[in-house]
């Protein structure tokens, strides 16, 4: 059986990767910064395997490995999902709230990549795939941290790709588009409208959506797929 770690798997686009994961035969380590009752919830759903971590937190991203390494002599996936945004003027914005966002955003990244490397270059196998922003591309106004903390990620992701491809790890990212979750929830209907407007398809994407290219690129079927930002947006324009 192969086994995948899931950040931010709590609730929306994590939970649809962590639940889709466990339906495809994976033992799934579904991990949150909180939120135990939404995870103990998922582990009713899914089997998935509940652990409480702060990403950001290098002594707990160890403890939460060594927790694997207990449970399981490998790991095959790693789902960089957990992220935070702000909403706001770059000047209005405290050095914690950008810290905070490039913290769980980009650091909570390279901490789990990581703590994941040691068992995919050991097994000489295993993906990374970290879930980005169309905005880390294209940047967006009031979302200075977060596009930012994104644009970072992938670039991380390429060159990660590169330094880890003769080890047979592929590494690629996601770069979603408008999806229909919690961390839209502050645009009202109008903003909400004005921004499907925008989308070629007429609409927000779903968690399960981007599950499902997840699911591809941790199949054999993109075996030669790796350093690439593939953007899920629906044509937004």
């Amino acid at each position: 059986m192969k086994t995948a770690l899931v950040t931010g798997a709590s609730r929306g686009i994590g939970r649809a990767i962590a639940a889709t994961l466990a339906q495809h035969n994976y033992l799934v380590f579904a991990v949150a910064k909180n939120s135990l009752g939404a995870l103990q919830s998922l582990q009713k759903e899914s089997g998935c395997i509940p652990i409480l971590t702060d990403i950001c937190d290098p002594n707990q991203v160890e403890s939460l490995f060594s927790n694997i390494c207990s449970q399981t002599h490998h790991l095959d996936v790693l789902i960089n999902n957990a992220g935070i945004a702000y909403h706001g003027l770059l000047q209005d914005m405290s050095v914690a709230q950008w810290d905070a966002v490039l913290n769980t955003n980009l650091r909570g990244a390279f901490l789990c990549a990581k703590g994941a490397l040691s068992s995919m270059i050991r097994q000489h196998s295993g993906v990374i795939i970290n879930i980005s922003s169309m905005w880390g591309q294209r940047g967006a106004s009031c979302e200075v941290a977060y596009s930012a903390s994104k644009g970072g990620l992938d670039a991380f992701t390429k060159a990660l790709a590169q330094e880890v491809a003769p080890s047979g790890i592929r590494v690629n990212a996601i770069a979603c588009g408008a999806i229909d979750t919690e961390m839209n929830g502050f645009l009202t209907p109008k903003e909400k409208t004005d921004l499907e407007a925008s989308i070629g398809l007429g609409r927000f994407g779903t968690p399960q959506e981007v599950a499902d290219l997840a699911l591809f690129l941790c199949s054999e079927s993109s075996s030669y797929l790796t350093g690439q930002i593939i953007t899920l947006d629906g044509a937004f324009i």
